[in-house]
């Protein structure tokens, strides 16, 4: 009972993470019938992804959906930007299927765990491809999160995202 009053909480225009896709913004809260059942539905629209997604109130906590982070979690996610990368000495593909997981987990600190380990300075070697894909998500990510928390543009938080790795230890 106590996820549906706390899914209700969430009112149109607000700004939410929904862990596989982001931060999106509840447009409105409809009312639908899908197999013989009314549903009250949250639907949050993706601009940047040109996508809208119906969610039932009643299942929005228990896939994840949450509020923005508070500003504190904003600025540990920007402390551990700081930190030295830890790349596991594990094969790629569970390394990969690791950080795959921690982006989708919408938890943004893992989130910017994996761009911290995957950000490659100017005289480091190139990434792979996937590699590439992997860190771009996760930066894209936390890059939407830090500019609706701070009410500022993707432009502004992508760059103050970069000035922060700029300044930080190398690996």
């Amino acid at each position: 009972m106590s996820k549906t009053k706390k899914a209700t909480e969430f009112r149109p225009n607000d700004f939410v993470v929904y862990p596989a896709h982001g931060v999106g913004r509840i447009i409105s809260i409809d009312e639908q019938e899908i197999a013989g059942l009314r549903l009250e539905m949250f639907v949050i629209s993706f601009e940047k992804d040109k996508m809208t997604l119906r969610v039932p109130i009643a299942k929005a906590s228990s896939v994840g959906m949450r509020p923005l982070s508070s500003t504190d979690i904003v600025e540990r996610a920007l402390d551990t930007l700081k930190g030295r990368a830890r790349v596991k000495r594990a094969m790629w593909s569970r390394r990969a299927q690791e950080y795959e997981q921690k982006i989708n987990s919408g938890d943004l600190i893992s989130i910017a765990e994996v761009v911290r380990d995957l950000h490659r300075n100017d005289d480091q070697r190139e990434q792979s491809y996937s590699e590439r894909q992997l860190y771009e998500a996760a930066l894209e990510r936390l890059t939407r999160e830090v500019a609706a928390v701070n009410g500022i543009e993707e432009v502004k938080a992508q760059k103050h995202v970069d000035e922060v790795l700029g300044g930080r230890v190398a690996a």
